[in-house]
């Protein structure tokens, strides 16, 4: 068939329409399919642009989509366009308007962008919701080009306006639209929820469809209820949206659910009843594929964090399944350990077992650390843990004997002298051993356990015949195992304590291990009674969940649930490029309570007795030890100590041994000691923190020696210690930055959450040039108490963001109440009073303290008797 039948005509000298409206259409859809296969047709600009005068609705179509692909690149001919844009947005059918104001959103040309406000304006107010709908994301997308023209021309309070629109569908995309341009600018207040708005949201919410549910939902998510009753009333209105199709709905309103049950009364009988509703559409949301499966799952590990008492009885979904993907396994398995309880062990640990035996590899050796996971959790199934370990190390599979290894050690540090009788065992399965985390954990069982095991000196001193060889974590471990050792076998094992310091002082060049290899050999040169005192000192008992997440973090993740901050465990300050704004969300009513951040118990069933937690103490809990030092000298009556400081029975434990090594006499210090060891030892603390050289310090000007804030393993590879210290009337946070990881650190930042006193940074953290690898620099960052004030728990606790070209990291210290006091302690008599006035009654607490004995000198000064001091304390 030829082309001719387009020329045909019924009358002399005029063209058939119809078929040339069918040759465009041909040849445009020729055009648009170039688009995708990235073949430039810019063109063919202005013929396309003629063939807009069209009433064909089809080819109008393909027309506006060739005009949103090329007009950027034509932006002087795209001005041909604009009237044709004014006559479609007044055309009588509300498709044609819709497609008109909807391409005009979306031709990003500077040029033109002013000529369309006027159809815009006529499109919010016309008179088909679809109309008005599509003008309201318009509005988004022109703020995006000229947020300052759309603010002039008063398309935001237009846009406000849709909200109380009678379609819920053009509510769901203004609550899109302004959700969006509020994102670009948080703290314009767009969204100015209050309930009036929020019954409007809600009413919308059973009739728009799936995605103007999601918007609706993600809006109400960033409202906080003025009291438990209002909370409890839009629980009950989003509660329906659990049973939804679609798993975003679903994700979306269980964060709207989790956020309001924090203002929920616990012994509420709603509150309850709102647990048993959340679990079912969780575990529907596991019957998906598995794509949409890790995704639910990364959001139940928060959920589970946070409020485990939701999923404790549905134990059995997350069991793994043979055809699960590997991601998926590994997450459920994470979750069992969280869900794990007294009630349902048994379950767990036969599970568990059942899983050490797959073909998997990476999969059987994180089962087996499981087990070991959960005898450190649940302390009543601690023994039916280890023997499920030992049937498992009866095996004799190499990998799973040597994962078994490391958790027993783990489970030792948990419960000290309660399963040392599986020693022997272990022991057994030493030459097996061949992975570095293994060996380094049968070395520091042997050496902590050495007393009760008969051969341990031959057993360290076959892993002393290749210590070149092994790796630094085993020999770190080997020469503190058989340190361990000497001191509880002086006599015995005097040879081998020479052989290894040597090994490591001498022969090595890992600085790690060279430096505790002196500082071992310094302390059992001196004062063997200090050496036991450090070495066998009492360890704390690890945590009950190491991997938890940090809770200020929780906090703000659960803010975020359905999103991609979720899956990622991240906020998403850390991974969205040229975030304008960054808001950390928080939970309401947890705002410096600590309940809040504490996840419930699970193994809080009836019955079932809670034990407070053992954990590692907190930073604050060994600063205040810090603190309650006596740092002053000894007052000594007698006669002065012998200098050689042995003191275990006036013998050398070493027998004379070390002095060949040490090139001298006893106690000198060998060639390559550092200068800082052949110091004499005062033996008190005047010496440890310098407090005994010919500088003086101030009273007042102690600062506690640094501690880690921040280890490089949960900041990828930036540890960060510090202290903090008041110098000329400024606080000081004075901080060391450490680079453990392979790359360059720059971009440094900080910032503070709110705190008990507004403490705030008083200046940018200065790091001037780039932290490189292995690299630490010192920073002070000075401090001032302007910054907004929120009472934390416990009141000194102090909540900080470190930012760098890596990451966003998190974490939480605790200052000395006393570097906020004044060093001269004065104040003017003036501010005094009127402060003292400005404390509101009911901060007022007062006490009396009566018949204080003094002796006659305080008597006669004070001329009071008996003694009556009276205390005002304010807060």
């Amino acid at each position: 068939m030829t082309d001719s039948k387009y020329f045909t005509t019924t009358k002399k000298g005029l063209i058939n329409t119809t078929h040339l409206n069918d040759a465009q259409k041909l040849i445009i859809h020729f055009v648009t399919n170039d688009i995708s296969s990235c073949a430039s047709c810019s063109a063919l600009f202005p013929d396309v642009v003629n063939c807009m005068q069209t009433d064909n609705l089809e080819l109008k179509k393909l027309v506006y989509l060739y005009l949103m692909n090329y007009a950027k690149s034509q932006p002087d001919m795209a001005i041909m366009a604009v009237n044709t844009f004014v006559k479609d947005c007044e055309d009588p059918n509300p498709l044609i308007r819709a497609l008109a104001v909807r391409t005009m959103g979306c031709i990003r040309v500077d040029k033109i962008t002013e000529y369309l406000c006027e159809p815009l304006r006529k499109c919010l107010k016309d008179e088909d919701p679809y109309v008005r709908k599509t003008a309201a994301v318009c509005v988004a997308k022109l703020h995006d080009i000229n947020a300052q023209l759309v603010e002039d021309q008063g398309f935001l309070d237009t846009l406000k306006d849709l909200i109380s629109d009678s379609n819920p569908m053009v509510v769901a995309n203004a609550v899109a639209a302004l959700s969006e341009i509020a994102e670009s600018h948080p703290n314009s207040n767009l969204l100015d929820l209050n309930p009036q708005t929020i019954n409007k949201l809600l009413t919308a919410l059973n009739e728009c469809t799936e995605w103007g549910q999601i918007f609706i939902l993600d809006c109400l998510a960033n409202y906080t209820p003025r009291d438990d009753r209002e909370s409890q009333s839009i629980c009950e209105r989003v509660t329906p949206r659990l049973s939804h199709a679609n798993s975003a709905v679903v994700l979306s309103a269980v964060k709207v659910l989790m956020k309001f049950m924090e203002m929920l009364p616990k012994d509420l009988d709603y509150y309850g009843t709102l647990l048993k509703k959340l679990a079912p559409p969780l575990v529907t949301l596991l019957s998906a594929e598995p794509e949409l499966q890790y995704v639910a799952l990364r959001n139940i590990n928060l959920i589970v964090q946070r409020r485990p008492e939701i999923l404790k009885h549905e134990m059995k979904v997350f069991f793994v399944k043979y055809n699960d993907p590997i991601y998926v396994k590994l997450e459920k398995l994470d979750i069992m350990i969280r869900l794990a309880s007294q009630a349902n062990i048994a379950q767990v640990l036969a599970e568990l077992k059942e899983y050490a035996t797959e073909v998997d590899v990476d999969f059987v050796r994180k089962a087996v650390r499981a087990i070991g996971r959960c005898a450190i959790k649940v302390e009543q199934s601690a023994e039916r843990c280890v023997s499920t370990l030992l049937d498992l190390i009866q095996t004799k599979v190499n990998y799973v004997v040597q994962e078994a290894i490391v958790v027993i050690k783990d489970i030792f540090r948990k419960y000290p002298n309660k399963y040392e009788s599986v020693i022997a065992t272990l022991c057994e399965n030493l030459d097996s051993l061949d992975e570095p985390e293994a060996r380094a954990a049968m070395i520091w069982i042997v050496g902590e356990y050495a007393e009760r095991i008969d051969n341990a000196d031959e057993l360290l001193e076959s892993f002393l015949e290749g210590f070149h060889d092994e790796s630094t974590q085993v020999q770190l471990q080997l020469l503190t195992a058989i340190v361990k050792l000497f001191l509880k076998k002086p006599t015995e094992t005097q040879e081998l304590v020479q052989q290894v310091l040597s090994l490591a002082t001498q022969d090595s060049d890992n600085p790690d291990l060279r430096d505790r290899g002196y500082i071992y050999w310094r302390l059992l040169s001196t004062d063997p009674v200090a050496a036991k005192e450090v070495v066998l000192a009492e360890k704390p008992l690890i945590s009950e969940e190491t991997d938890l997440i940090e809770p200020t973090l929780l906090e703000e993740l659960i803010c975020h649930i359905g999103t991609l901050a979720s899956v990622y465990h991240k906020p998403p300050s850390a991974f969205v490029e040229g975030s304008r704004g960054v808001q950390h969300k928080r939970l309401p009513g947890s705002a410096g309570s600590g309940e809040s951040v504490e996840s419930p118990d699970v193994a809080s069933a009836p019955g079932v007795s809670e034990a407070p937690p053992a954990v590692i103490p907190s930073q604050g809990d060994l600063l205040g030890d810090l603190l309650n030092l006596d740092l002053t000298p000894p007052t000594t009556t007698g006669p002065p100590p012998p200098s050689s400081g042995m003191q275990m029975g006036a013998m050398d434990l070493l027998g004379g041994g070390l002095d060949s090594l040490m090139g001298g006499g006893f106690g000198a210090a060998p060639a390559a000691m550092p200068a800082s060891f052949t110091a004499p030892v005062s033996g008190g603390l005047d010496d440890l923190f310098d407090l005994g050289g010919g500088v003086g310090m101030p009273m007042g000007a102690y600062s506690p020696p640094k501690t880690v804030w921040l280890p490089a393993m949960k900041a990828k590879g930036l540890e960060i210690s510090g202290t903090f210290a008041r110098r000329s009337g400024v606080v000081q946070m004075e901080m060391t930055l450490t680079n453990k990881a392979m790359s360059v650190m720059t971009d440094f930042a900080i910032q503070f959450n709110r705190n008990s006193f507004g403490l705030a940074p008083a200046g940018p953290l200065q790091v001037l040039t780039p932290l490189s690898p292995n690299q630490s620099i010192e920073v002070t960052l000075p401090l001032n108490t302007v910054g907004p004030v929120m009472k934390m728990e416990p009141l000194n606790n102090l909540q900080v963001a470190v930012k760098n070209n890596i990451d966003v990291f998190y974490f939480s210290c605790q200052y000395p109440i006393s570097m906020l006091f004044a060093e001269d302690g004065k104040m003017e008599r003036q501010v005094f009073l009127a402060t003292w006035k400005d404390i509101p009654n009911e901060n007022e607490s007062q006490f009396q303290i009566k018949d204080c004995h003094l002796n006659s000198g305080e008597k006669s000064e004070h001329k009071m008797s008996p003694l009556l001091y009276s205390f005002k304390f304010y807060l």
